[in-house]
Parts: structure tokens; C-alpha cells; sequence
């Protein structure tokens, strides 16, 4: 199975939505219900807000694992820093292919910090501006499903997204287990 995500940037760099290929439906994975109260497609004002991060590759098939490791790094040299988080934990996706992805596992922080030369992690800032919000609970492989209807909706409405995502873990994902996560999807707009 191809991962939705793994063609997300592509599709977001096309003019129209139409001409992207989905994955049979038997090979996608079953939806999660949403709560009722959910925003799907709720259009936002991203605040750039200072991050400090790991940027890092992975493949689709251990995607979930690659980006918990990356944030274990995160939170590891944060603490040995004295770093506090100012917000729930995202990956910013950066690019995508059929197997792989390129991404930044970020934590908000309220202060610029000065890293040591060498540190393990990175200084920036998140994506600000217009962007359309969509939210998934449940498995993290069962993101495929919410990434169609979130592709369905850019169509419906004509819209054209950049070139980048992000993933908001409102729960914690090196604790919550993965059929329990609550992840708020961000999509840029052009």
C-alpha cells in the first residue's frame, strides 16, 4: 500500500487535484471516526512560532517509528539543555516520494535558545499563514484514510496547497498509544 501522505506534495504542487491517482480502496485503510465537534477544513492563521527540531528522512513503512525516534532526540537533548516545550509537538513534512519522506520532528519553545556546537537539534521557526486544519484520531497508519478525504476537500473546494504539512500531536506521541492519538493536520495554502 502507498501511503497517501507519500504523494501529498506532489498533489499539493499540482494546479488541479483531479489528476492524482489514489490507491485502490482496498488497500486504503478503514476511516476513524471523527467527534462530532472536529474541525475538518477549518481555515486558520498559523503564528510562526520559534522551534527547535531534528530534521530527518524516512520511509513510509516505519514512518510512525522514525518520527517517535526523532522526538526522542528532541526531548533528550532538550532536557539536557534545560529546554521547556511552549506547544504540542509536530512533524513538518518537506517533501514525500512513493517510499520516503523528508521532515522536521519540532517542539514549540518560547526562547531563541543558544545551542552548543554540535547539538543534535536545530533552531527555527514553524510555518506561519493561511492554512486549513484537519483532524485525525486513531492510528497513525490509519492517517491514509484522512489524507483522501483531506485531498477529496482541496478539490471540492478548488484550493491549492503548498508544498508542506504539518502533523500537531495533541496527545503525546511517545506515550499515547497509536490507535489513541489525536493529530490536528495543518494545510498550508498557496
Amino acid at each position: 500500500m502507498i501511503p497517501l501522505r507519500v504523494w501529498w506534495l506532489s498533489v499539493a504542487a499540482a494546479a488541479t487535484f483531479s489528476c492524482v491517482s489514489l490507491p485502490p480502496a482496498s488497500a486504503q485503510t478503514a476511516p476513524v471516526v471523527a467527534a462530532p465537534n472536529d474541525p475538518f477544513g477549518k481555515e486558520v492563521s498559523l503564528v510562526e512560532k520559534n522551534i527547535v527540531y531534528v530534521a530527518g528522512s524516512g520511509i513510509w513503512e516505519s514512518g510512525f517509528s522514525t518520527i517517535v525516534a526523532a522526538f526522542k532526540t528532541v526531548y533528550g537533548t532538550m532536557a539536557k539543555q534545560g529546554l521547556k516545550a511552549s506547544g504540542a509537538p509536530m512533524t513538518i513534512y518537506t517533501a514525500t516520494d512513493d517510499t520516503s519522506f523528508q521532515f522536521r520532528a519540532a517542539v514549540p519553545v518560547e526562547q531563541v535558545p543558544t545551542l552548543p556546537a554540535g547539538s543534535e537539534i536545530a533552531v527555527g521557526k514553524a510555518p506561519a499563514g493561511k492554512a486549513l486544519m484537519f483532524t485525525h484520531r486513531g492510528s497513525y497508519e490509519a492517517l491514509d484514510s484522512t489524507y483522501e478525504a483531506v485531498t477529496d476537500y482541496l478539490d471540492e473546494k478548488k484550493l491549492e496547497a503548498k508544498d508542506l504539512f504539518i502533523e500537531l500531536y495533541m496527545k503525546d506521541p511517545l506515550s499515547t498509544p497509536e490507535n489513541d492519538l489525536v493529530i490536528e493536520i495543518y494545510v498550508p495554502l498557496k
